[in-house]
């Protein structure tokens, strides 16, 4: 962690103080605040407009968590409709801070059209320096109507895997399986994929002893993965699947099994998958292979 040197900073401060008396000699000098005093009268500050600012302010702080609040109640069946829900909850929260803005700059006796019409909307943006805000605001305009991923699909994003927790105008939240949120910029959303398009597989890769015959092991399996799928019919949504022999390595006859399965259940699955699996073959006799050593000895 970065400590922070005192000495440093003393040294900004003290620059800082410089550059802000100079600049202010200098303004004075050159006539740059004359101006200041016609800008600042434009602007009424007494009690009552400070009151109508606070209740304007109270009412758009109300307005917005009754909007939230009744936004977050609807859940949609649909991961469609959870994206729409979230996208318009940021796109209304930005809506009612720049509402509130131009009311109290209208409360405080400034003429807001005049500005916007003077410096243009565009420029007033770009003013702020707000290039990457842009940036964000069309990409995820992008990633709206071209349905590429929504609330609640299952993602990956640079290694990142997680679901997605709630699309904004300008940011989306990846929620990983413990439950932390990764927020990443729109404009930085780059070659994602999205696993719950399709569905995916758990695959279990078990090896048994040479000393067994493989034919009579095959031939009891149909009835150990019928009952694997019969047991775990809601975790497995498609038919559990013998592949064959996957390798034959030193100590065992490998072979492949895959069951289809929702992307959210992809590891538990497989999980559940690998100890059916040694469950049955315990019950048909069926050994599992263990790494062995042979000795021989003169």
């Amino acid at each position: 962690m970065k400590k922070n040197n005192p000495i440093k900073n003393v040294i900004k401060l003290v620059v800082g103080l410089v550059i802000m008396i100079a600049s202010g000699v200098a303004g004075i000098l050159s006539g740059t605040f004359d101006d200041v005093h016609d800008i600042t009268s434009m602007i009424h500050v007494d009690a009552p407009t400070i009151l109508k600012v606070i209740v304007m302010i109270a009412f758009f702080v109300a307005l917005n968590a009754v909007v939230q609040l009744l936004l977050h109640a609807i859940h949609g069946k649909k991961n469609r409709t959870n994206t729409l829900i979230t996208v318009l909850s940021s796109l209304l929260k930005y809506v009612f801070v720049l509402a509130g803005l131009c009311w109290g700059l209208s409360l405080l006796g400034v003429n807001v059209g005049t500005i916007f019409a003077g410096i243009g909307i565009f420029a007033l943006i770009l003013g702020f320096g707000a290039e990457n805000l842009v940036s964000d605001l069309v990409t995820g305009a992008f990633i709206l109507f071209e349905n590429q991923y929504n609330v609640g699909d299952i993602v990956e994003l640079d290694g990142y895997r997680g679901t997605v927790d709630y699309i904004g105008i300008r940011t989306t939240g990846i929620r990983d399986a413990g439950g932390n949120v990764k927020i990443i910029n729109n404009s930085d959303i780059k070659n994602i994929i999205n696993r719950s398009e399709r569905g995916s597989v758990a695959v279990s890769i078990i090896g048994i002893s040479y000393a067994l015959k493989l034919d009579e092991v095959e031939a009891k399996i149909p009835s150990i993965l019928s009952k694997i799928k019969e047991r775990n019919a809601d975790i497995f949504c498609g038919e559990v699947n013998y592949l064959g022999v996957e390798e034959l390595a030193d100590s065992a006859v490998v072979l492949k099994f895959m069951a289809e399965v929702h992307e959210s259940n992809i590891f538990r699955g497989r999980r559940i998958l690998n100890r059916e699996l040694k469950v049955l073959f315990d019950e048909e006799g069926i050994e599992i292979a263990y790494p062995q050593l042979d000795v021989h000895m003169k």
